[in-house]
């Protein structure tokens, strides 16, 4: 329950460490004293009527004559209460029903700031590690949750979405995979994120790379060029992590919050597939190496999300299309925070990159968000075609509400669908959702956004 150390650089020097020392803090309760080659360091725990505050701390450590104090104490005001309304079993059911592992104890905190509130903190193990939540011990909402294992960052090299669209270039091809000084300028160096700590893969919180022969790294560095497979593979493991990231920044912390298998290799057919029997994704390496775009990894990943959200999705040919539609849309979305949005690669033309292996007119395209088909009179019984409806109609909102908003009601209104869904009655609980979460004026756009697709 300590906070990360932060130094508030009291120090005495001089003298016992007895004579020097201020006196303790009463709001504290002592928690470890060690003893090092050259002095000791006891920790407390800060409390407010005797129950612990989250995150709260206070720490001495006598070395060589020096005495120095850590205050990482947090303020807390506006407490109504420190009865708790909520019993504990009841916030362990919560917890148990979201994580679907019973929690191993629950004890009261108090969740610290100028609006402090008591709360019910559990540990519930899991195959991902422990999950630390933060249950009001009034309302029952969610105030904190976290995975307590311990993750590391590495550094890799990767196209950031794509060559095309990061070199304006339309007239790049794939030459057999060859590397070439035309690609120089198209890598970037990223961090990645959420690697578990202590192995030397590819496996993380969200991401999980179970290629043939994959990579390794003892100082978790995989730089390599497109020509090597462990470039997609780095590829893979970056886009699913960051998109995962991206829906925890919109708030949202189970949308397929889990390590998502994927394999770039031993596939070599010009297609990618996301198989929900086994919830991984398979990258084709026939043409460009499909993992070499963001947009077919996010693309797939949006089938994922889907499949998380609402078990078996896309069992009608209309829940399907809507499937290839959203997955089209997820991929042109998470691409508009790091493409320039221009003639050469307009955001609404997916997979700019994949696409030239196939494609002769310019932009290359596989699909595009913002086409002129209509419901129900172009739907042609496809679900990649008929999806073209349903990611305009997606675009639209996106481009009614900004991209944040829309997010935020696309995914949100996803938990109300069911495997056989129609378009009209996704769409309807699209507009209930933009209503309930951003009022009616939202709502009207989002309809309207529908109604230009004909779907309503």
């Amino acid at each position: 329950m300590l906070a990360p150390l932060v130094t508030m650089g009291l120090v005495v020097a001089g003298g016992s460490a007895a004579q020097a020392a201020p006196p303790v803090p009463g709001d504290l309760e002592l928690v470890q004293s060690r003893q090092s080659l050259l002095g000791t360091h006891t920790w407390y725990q800060q409390t407010y009527r005797g129950i612990p505050v989250f995150g709260g701390y206070y720490a001495t450590h006598t070395s060589h004559g020096v005495r120095t104090v850590d205050d990482g104490r947090k303020p807390v005001t506006g407490l109504s209460s420190p009865t708790a309304g909520l019993t504990s079993q009841r916030a362990k059911s919560s917890v148990a029903g979201r994580l679907g592992r019973q929690p191993a104890d629950a004890s009261l905190v108090i969740m610290p700031g100028a609006r402090a509130k008591l709360a019910w903190m559990t540990l519930t193990p899991t195959s991902r590690g422990t999950y630390r939540t933060l249950v009001d011990a009034g309302s029952g909402a969610v105030l904190h949750e976290e995975n307590t294992a311990q993750q590391a960052d590495g550094v890799g090299r990767v196209f950031d979405p794509n060559p095309v669209v990061r070199l304006q270039d339309e007239s790049l091809t794939d030459n057999d995979d060859a590397d070439g000084p035309q690609f120089t300028r198209a890598y970037r160096t990223v961090r990645l994120t959420q690697l578990d700590k202590g192995r030397s893969t590819l496996q993380g919180r969200y991401a999980n790379n179970i290629s043939e022969n994959a990579v390794t790294s003892r100082y978790r560095v995989y730089l390599y060029h497109r020509s090597q497979p462990g470039f997609e593979q780095v590829m893979g493991y970056y886009s699913i992590t960051s998109a995962q990231e991206y829906i925890h920044r919109l708030g949202f912390r189970h949308v397929n919050s889990e390590p998502q298998d994927y394999s770039t290799t031993g596939y070599t057919d010009d297609n990618s597939y996301y198989d929900p029997s086994v919830d991984a994704i398979t990258f084709g390496t026939g043409g460009v190496d499909d993992a070499e775009d963001n947009e077919v990894i996010w693309h797939e990943y949006g089938h994922a999300i889907q499949d998380d959200q609402v078990p078996g999705f896309g069992e009608s040919e209309e829940a399907g299309a809507i499937g290839e539609g959203f997955g089209d849309y997820w991929a042109v979305t998470m691409s508009q925070a790091t493409s320039p949005d221009t003639a050469v690669t307009p955001w609404p033309c997916v997979m700019d990159w994949d696409s030239t292996s196939y494609t002769v007119d310019t932009p290359h395209c596989l699909r595009r968000t913002d086409g002129p088909k209509l419901y129900p009179g172009d739907l042609d019984g496809e679900v990649h075609d008929d999806g073209e409806i349903w990611s305009h109609a997606l675009w639209n909102i996106n481009g009614a509400l900004g991209r944040t908003a829309a997010n935020r009601v696309i995914l949100e209104a996803q938990f109300l669908f069911n495997p056989e869904i129609t378009m009209p009655q996704a769409a309807e609980r699209t507009v209930l959702t933009a209503r309930a979460l951003y009022g009616p004026h939202a709502a009207a756009k989002v309809r309207a956004a529908f109604r230009d697709r004909g779907i309503l």
